[in-house]
């Protein structure tokens, strides 16, 4: 499964990636063979302003044979708002794939 990080205008580091693909991996470790590509977008949609839900992450799942899957979150940190997509884009792949199993 490759992981494509898009930072936006966040400043990148290898801590940031490092968690987008430490996070990743480990919400779709038990679907991993059924996606091809994970892009990951982050956004600081306030810029220098403090203040708010503001720190955006989403998560395009590309998965074999199907539609894209998307999902997004946003907090007041970033880290937080990549552990909660991913949390949430391990959740939608699954029920995505038990139900295409189950038509």
């Amino acid at each position: 499964m490759l992981i494509q990080i898009n930072a936006g205008d966040v400043q990148s580091s290898d801590a940031l990636q490092a968690k987008v693909n430490d996070e990743v991996h480990a919400a779709l470790k038990h679907v991993e063979n059924s996606i091809t590509r994970v892009e990951a977008h982050l956004r600081d949609d306030n810029g220098q302003k403090h203040g708010g839900h503001d720190k955006r992450c989403v998560l395009e799942a590309r998965i074999a044979g199907m539609q894209p899957l998307t999902v997004e979150e946003a907090s007041d940190d970033l880290y937080k708002s990549i552990h909660l997509a991913a949390q949430k884009l391990g959740r939608a792949v699954t029920h995505t794939l038990d139900k295409n199993n189950h038509a």
